[in-house]
């Protein structure tokens, strides 16, 4: 049956291109985008054919491949003009926890790798568990607030918003993180921060590098519980914005650490 399966794959976002390395298939790849950073070898091994909302369309035609994966509305264009081309094309565009393993075991059964990447996803499933139990038993919850763009200020999307409850802690803009599109998760105004005092300040400016001085600098925000007590925090946007993995495995072990520091300065 496998004659049937695609043998050529351009992945144009991280997470189709970690768990396809993950479940043993890297070798179906044939290109992949620049943003990749997991694994390592990745970039040593496959051409970059794109960015993100944007990616070289001729060079991807010349890898001829049978199958292009993508995520989201945000790659709406890219993906229209593949399938113009006459290319097969792949969406996915999962937001949740749940939905996110639901899409490793899709992708594993495309590919011809059901049994791998069921293994995968329930090794996964059982570290948050595992997570969510510790979570569960903290006798002090952090409000956690999430940045995921400063102008405008933008906060956590969906996964991001469950991670931080899994993990014990209470985003503080979870009613916001369901909201589809990152246009209606902008605050109006810094200002709205200050109306939600939270412990934990967590930011990942989407691959722009944080500037702790800029949040700092934001009129009023001397005020917030996390600038007083220093309780700032970069997360690598590879890890926690990747609607993938990285996000279900290293992201709650980045969080697990800052909450468990954070709990641990409590009385």
């Amino acid at each position: 049956m496998y004659e049937y399966l695609p043998k050529r794959i351009v992945c144009l976002t991280e997470e189709t291109t970690e768990t396809l390395y993950s479940i043993g298939a890297e070798e179906l790849i044939v290109g992949i985008t620049q943003f990749v950073k997991r694994p390592k070898r990745a970039k040593k091994e496959k051409p970059i054919v794109s960015r993100y909302i944007d990616a070289k369309i001729d060079k991807i035609l010349e890898l001829e491949p049978d199958l292009v994966l993508a995520w989201s509305d945000l790659q709406a264009d890219i993906c229209a003009e593949l399938i113009k081309s006459g290319q097969n094309v792949m969406c996915f565009n999962h937001r949740t926890i749940a939905d996110t393993l639901k899409f490793i075991v899709q992708l594993g059964a495309i590919v011809g790798r059901y049994e791998d990447a069921l293994e995968f996803a329930n090794s996964i499933k059982d570290k948050l568990d595992r997570a969510k139990k510790k979570g569960a038993k903290r006798k002090h919850k952090p409000r956690v607030y999430f940045e995921e763009w400063d102008e405008p200020i933008i906060t956590g999307i969906t996964w991001v918003s469950e991670l931080i409850e899994l993990c014990g802690g209470t985003d503080v803009y979870s009613d916001l993180s369901f909201k589809f599109h990152a246009k209606d998760r902008i605050l109006d105004s810094p200002d709205r921060v200050l109306e939600r005092d939270s412990d934990i300040m967590l930011a990942s400016w989407c691959g722009k590098k944080f500037k702790k001085e800029t949040v700092l600098n934001r009129k009023g925000w001397e005020k917030l519980t996390f600038v007083i007590n220093d309780e700032i925090y970069e997360l690598p946007s590879e890890i926690i914005l990747q609607p993938g993995p990285a996000a279900l495995t290293d992201g709650v072990d980045l969080l697990m650490e800052i909450f468990d520091k954070w709990e641990s300065k409590q009385k």
